[in-house]
C-alpha cells in the first residue's frame, strides 16, 4: 500500500512540475497594429512625451548641504546652450573634496551640454522638467584620492535656483 501511495504520489509530483515548465513557454510575438497607440507609443494619450530638443538656459548659484554632510556648491550660468559660467565644488565627509572648476572647452550644445578639460574630466549638463542635472565624468584628478567614486550629479532647480 505504502508504494502505490508513493507512486501516485511522485506521478502527481511530474504532472505538477509538467505544468510549471508548460506555463514557463514563450507566447509569439503579437502581430503588428495599425493602430496609431502601437505605431508611435509615445503620441498616445496619457503617455509621456518626448522632451523637446531646446537649447538650455539657466542660471544658478546655489549651495546644499545634506544630512550626513555632503556638501555642493555650483555657479551655473548658461544662455541659449552657450556656458557662460562653471564652476561646482562638491565636499564628501570622511572621503575628500572636488573642485570643478576651469579651465573646460564646451564641445556640445545640443541635446545637452557637455564641458571638457584637457586632463579628460567631463562634465554633462541636461534638463529634466524644472531641475537641470549636472554630471561628472573621469574627474578623479580633481578630487581627493578616493572621493570622486563617490560625487553625485548636482540637481538645480530651474524656478527656485536651488540644488541639491
Amino acid at each position: 500500500m505504502r508504494a502505490a501511495l508513493r507512486h501516485t504520489l511522485r506521478q502527481g509530483l511530474l504532472v505538477l512540475a509538467a505544468g510549471l515548465l508548460a506555463s514557463c513557454g514563450v507566447l509569439p510575438p503579437a502581430p503588428p497594429s495599425a493602430s496609431p497607440d502601437i505605431a508611435r507609443p509615445s503620441e498616445a494619450p496619457g503617455r509621456l512625451k518626448p522632451m523637446p530638443v531646446r537649447p538650455l538656459d539657466v542660471k544658478a548659484s546655489c549651495r546644499f548641504r545634506d544630512e550626513a554632510g555632503y556638501a555642493a556648491t555650483a555657479i551655473l550660468d548658461i544662455s541659449h546652450a552657450e556656458v557662460k559660467a562653471f564652476s561646482a565644488t562638491v565636499d564628501i565627509p570622511r572621503r575628500g573634496s572636488c573642485r570643478f572648476d576651469g579651465p573646460f572647452t564646451q564641445t556640445r550644445s545640443l541635446p545637452s551640454v557637455e564641458l571638457r578639460a584637457q586632463d579628460g574630466c567631463t562634465v554633462n549638463i541636461w534638463e529634466q522638467g524644472e531641475q537641470v542635472t549636472v554630471g561628472f565624468s573621469n574627474c578623479a584628478r580633481r578630487c581627493s584620492r578616493g572621493t570622486f567614486d563617490y560625487v553625485w550629479p548636482i540637481i538645480v532647480d530651474r524656478t527656485s535656483g536651488e540644488c541639491h
